[in-house]
């Protein structure tokens, strides 16, 4: 399994490189693209990939609780839970066709209808145009944020090999209290901490107090880049008080 965008540092990894290695010693190779779709184009039908697993909340825009498996065809798997399939019902095995054979139970069918909707508009948007915009903004915070004193950033530089996932951290401020600051005195939510990556931050050096995050979607603009802006610069200068 390959984490196609790390929702640490943002960085995409090689997949083509990767499954070329993969395949060549007779293995399977399942794309994590939790962080990339809906928001980098992804080619599920090349030979590159195997398997490829999405969630819906994040870039596709649904609620969560909804999320999908590409398969490609040809590759056998078994089902992980059995019955209530609502098709063959006069057999007491799980159905071989897909999508019955891994779609056991009462699924979120509010939550898929609220997937749909959020694909619809990606595609209607455009998964290029969406990520033109957001690298557009990304790039913006980095430069910003490089020349605020004290800030740390974790990610590569070149907007080419990553995603608009950004960690960092200020000097003196454990994540969690900048965090506290950014949500109480400015009301810009983020995320602190580990990421449910604990092996993630240990590789680049921030285990086990975490970073900062900020992800910029197709729904944010300049002006609210620029309110992050000034409001890390305050915190870095000590101008606000807990």
């Amino acid at each position: 399994m390959v984490n196609h965008a790390s929702n640490v540092t943002g960085s995409i990894a090689p997949v083509d490189i990767i499954a070329e290695i993969v395949h060549k010693y007779g293995s399977r190779i399942l794309v994590d693209a939790a962080q990339t779709a809906g928001a980098y184009p992804i080619d599920a039908a090349s030979g590159d990939i195997d398997m490829l697993a999405f969630t819906g909340h994040k870039s596709l825009l649904g609620p969560q609780g909804t999320g999908g498996l590409c398969v490609r065809e040809g590759i056998e798997l078994a089902p992980f839970l059995r019955g209530g399939t609502g098709s063959n019902s006069e057999k007491e095995i799980q159905p071989d066709f897909l999508p019955d054979q891994f779609e056991s139970g009462t699924l979120n069918i509010i939550g898929l209808a609220g997937l749909g909707a959020g694909v619809q508009y990606v595609l209607e948007k455009g998964v290029s145009n969406i990520r033109r915009e957001e690298m557009k903004l990304t790039g913006m915070f980095i430069r910003g944020v490089e020349k605020i004193e004290g800030v740390e950033l974790h990610g590569p530089g070149d907007m080419n090999k990553r995603v608009s996932v950004v960690s960092f951290n200020i000097t003196r401020y454990a994540p969690s209290t900048v965090a506290y600051l950014l949500d109480k005195h400015f009301d810009i939510a983020c995320r602190s901490g580990l990421h449910c990556a604990p092996s993630a931050h240990a590789t680049i050096g921030t285990h086990p107090q975490g970073t900062v995050r900020f992800a910029f979607g197709c729904f944010n603009n300049a002006a609210e880049v620029k309110k992050g802006l000034t409001a890390l610069n305050e915190i870095s200068r000590k101008e606000i008080v807990n």
